[in-house]
């Protein structure tokens, strides 16, 4: 058994390139990885489909990525950057905003259907599978019927912004516990 793969692992943030989308719904996953970046005094490159950077934790190797192919390419991103490091879909985890979830909830989920999502949507069809684990931020769905793409494309509420520090904070744990201890202890642990 090669245990040098088992130490690496894919982090996604999905969103969408350009200031225009920057702090939307829709880019939480870029949001979570800017701020663990910051976090680990690392810095995002732009390479090959994605800005990139590397982040080592308890002896574990995690590469962030942000496509740059907008969200609805975005398995284009994934597909180059799993091949080109080596890196098995059980070790992927993609960190996607979630509106049939409320505000503040967050879910890890070991794989499942990508609910409409057409980042996860595109992921899938790029990949032939949806076997890879996703962790679901949730930002609500108040929004009247037909009005889904403004809602996710508009930035949070006020109400809503003063606790999305610690939810990003949250969501970070979550990651470095999905590397170390699986998705299995960290649903346990983290799934309310």
């Amino acid at each position: 058994m090669d245990y040098g793969l088992e130490m690496k692992y894919l982090i996604v943030g999905l969103g969408n390139i350009g200031p225009e989308y920057a702090d939307t719904r829709h880019n939480i996953g870029f949001m979570i990885l800017n701020e663990f970046a910051k976090q680990e005094s690392a810095k995002f490159y732009n390479e090959r489909l994605a800005y990139y950077t590397e982040i080592n934790y308890k002896a574990r190797t995690l590469y962030l990525i942000k496509p740059t192919t907008y969200m609805n390419l975005s398995g284009k991103a994934v597909s180059h950057w799993m091949s080109a490091l080596k890196i098995p879909a059980e070790n992927v985890l993609v960190l996607v905003d979630d509106i049939a979830l409320p505000f503040g909830a967050l879910r890890l989920k070991p794989k499942g259907s990508a609910a409409g999502h057409n980042g996860l949507k595109h992921i899938e069809a790029t990949l032939g599978h949806n076997e890879y684990a996703r962790l679901r931020f949730g930002v609500g769905a108040d929004f009247p019927k037909g009005r889904q793409v403004d809602y996710v494309l508009n930035g949070f509420d006020k109400e809503e912004l003063p606790e999305l520090p610690a939810l990003i904070d949250r969501a970070i744990e979550m990651i470095k516990s999905f590397v170390t201890i699986g998705t299995e202890l960290t649903m346990t642990r983290y799934n309310k």
